[in-house]
């Protein structure tokens, strides 16, 4: 991903007003992030852990995504859950249900898309074994690092086209 300013962050948002992107909290480490890594730079609020936001490259212009999370803390510590975005096993509630409101009529009408994504929202980092899941064993796969990372991408666009159509 692209390194992008906070100016452009906070105008990327597409579900949210513009005073919701203004007073959104930004990652604390926004100035230290290796971009390198990054498929899409996505965040908990420091401020409302119930609140992430997702900003992705989309038609080479950054597009922002304000998400409601869930903990997911019901599940055990045991229990394994799939990210559908990075397909990571993760444990101990590491996969949360983030819900999107729609833009446009629908998402005014209160229709919303969710999505079970990992819960910090460091898709990018597992994918390229900066972070390691506790789940155990993840699964084996033959895949090469570029098609996991076409994969992830793939996912990510047909959560966004889900919320922006």
């Amino acid at each position: 991903m692209k390194a992008i300013t906070e100016g452009d962050i906070r105008a990327s948002f597409v579900n949210c007003s513009k005073g919701e992107a203004r007073r959104l909290g930004l990652p604390r480490d926004l100035a230290d992030l290796s971009w390198d890594d990054l498929d899409f730079l996505g965040w908990r609020d420091p401020g409302a852990p119930e609140r992430a936001y997702l900003v992705a490259e989309r038609d080479a212009r950054p597009i922002g995504i304000a998400l409601r999370a869930t903990s997911g803390g019901g599940r055990g510590f045991t229990a394994r859950s799939m990210c559908s975005l990075c397909l990571t096993t993760r444990t101990g509630g590491g996969v949360a249900l983030m819900t999107a409101r729609r833009t446009g009529e629908a998402g005014r009408q209160g229709n919303t898309v969710g999505q079970y994504v990992c819960g910090d929202l460091h898709c990018s980092l597992f994918l390229r074994g900066r972070k390691e899941s506790v789940a155990g064993r993840d699964l084996e796969e033959t895949l090469t690092l570029e098609e996991k990372v076409a994969r992830l991408h793939a996912n990510l666009d047909a959560f966004l086209e889900k919320i922006t159509r």
